[in-house]
This record gives structure tokens, C-alpha cells and sequence, in this order.
């Protein structure tokens, strides 16, 4: 099955549904879709894939690619000198990390009261301590 195909079916069930104002039992429902989406990615899993096509989808670039294929980290779906790579073999880059949240928002007031403190010395509205 295609995510086409999973889409058309699942939209032509909703508009059966729609058409009839079906009650349905959800739990049902849910098994169906869950299925139908198991179906979906088992066989995306075994889709091959080009050095090129593997390397947009799994971050790594197609030369390191090549390499885990030739030294047979991953197994070649493909021939000798036309390695080819499936879904479900793909290793996936891990996502780049991004600077946690600061430990306390920026505050404009203080950072002001703070730049006028020490130019004029004083404490500008800073309850004295």
C-alpha cells in the first residue's frame, strides 16, 4: 500500500460515512486505520532506494552511505557499482541539537536599570539593599 493509496481509502471511507451519517464505533475505526498504517509502513520499509534518494531521506551523505554499504554495515539492495539501500535499512542521522531555554528570560527594564546603575552609579528605582 502507497500513503496514496491509505489516503484514498481512508477518504473514500469518510465520504461513505458522510454520505449515510454513519455512527460508528471508534474503537473499530481505530483498529482499521492502525492496521491499514502497519500495512502502509511494512512496505515502505522494504522500498529501495538510490545512494542520492537514501541520502536526502536519512541526512547522511550519499559517499557515507557508500562506505557503510561497501564495508557492509547496511546491506546492499542493489548490485556491485549500483549499491542500492532500503527504507527499513536506512540509518537515520541523529536530529542537531539546539541551545536549551536560558535559565531566566531576558528583561528589558533590568538590563536598562542595570546599564544606568553603573554608568551614574545608584540604584534608579532598585529598592536599596
Amino acid at each position: 500500500m502507497t500513503p496514496e493509496a491509505f489516503i484514498d481509502q481512508w477518504t473514500h471511507r469518510l465520504n461513505e460515512y458522510r454520505a449515510v451519517a454513519a455512527q460508528v464505533n471508534g474503537e473499530k475505526i481505530c483498529e482499521r486505520v492502525l492496521a491499514d498504517f502497519n500495512a502502509l509502513r511494512e512496505a515502505e520499509a522494504h522500498t529501495v532506494l538510490t545512494l542520492a534518494e537514501a541520502a536526502i531521506r536519512s541526512g547522511y551523505s550519499e559517499e557515507h552511505l557508500g562506505r557503510l554499504v561497501r564495508d557492509g554495515k547496511i546491506p546492499n539492495s542493489g548490485r556491485r557499482g549500483a549499491p542500492r539501500i532500503r527504507v527499513g535499512d536506512l540509518p537515520l542521522r541523529p536530529a542537531t541539537k539546539v541551545a536549551g531555554p536560558r535559565s531566566a528570560a531576558y528583561d528589558p527594564v533590568t538590563d536598562a536599570r542595570t546599564l544606568l546603575n553603573r554608568r551614574k552609579g545608584g540604584n534608579h528605582g532598585l529598592n536599596p539593599s
